[in-house]
């Protein structure tokens, strides 16, 4: 399948659990996905918009560390583990270095697979 046909087969897969998840070409030639997630207790907001860049080289390629609303911070006002502000597309967002430890597999993982992770990070609040 073309990259450009698993993105798209991805991201529908992506939209019927995250609803307005969106797929945009960055000008470097890579993709961003971004995609609006509740939070649990014990973060500032009840919701965020996260946000991760997909590689060039992906799906052989393992997406790596995400962003979300520059404002976010846990409830207590402090920022999350290792987290800061760095851009994403010219804006500041809020950068989280959290990184999958399972091995990646480009036949079992996908975008869908990703944001779990991403929500499941965002689950155990620190």
């Amino acid at each position: 399948m073309a990259r450009e046909d698993l993105l798209d087969t991805q991201l529908a897969a992506l939209e019927r659990s995250y609803p307005g998840a969106q797929l945009r070409l960055a000008a470097d030639g890579s993709h961003v996905v971004t995609a609006s997630v509740p939070l649990p207790p014990g973060w500032s907001d009840e919701r965020t918009t996260v946000a991760f860049v997909v590689p060039h080289a992906y799906p052989a390629a393992q997406l790596d560390c995400f962003y979300a609303d520059p404002d976010l911070r846990l409830a207590g006002g402090a920022m999350p583990a290792n987290s800061g502000i760095q851009p994403l597309e010219g804006q500041p967002q809020l950068w989280f270095s959290w990184h999958v430890r399972q091995p990646w597999n480009p036949t079992q993982h996908s975008l869908l697979t990703y944001i779990r992770f991403v929500t499941e990070r965002l689950a155990r609040v620190s």
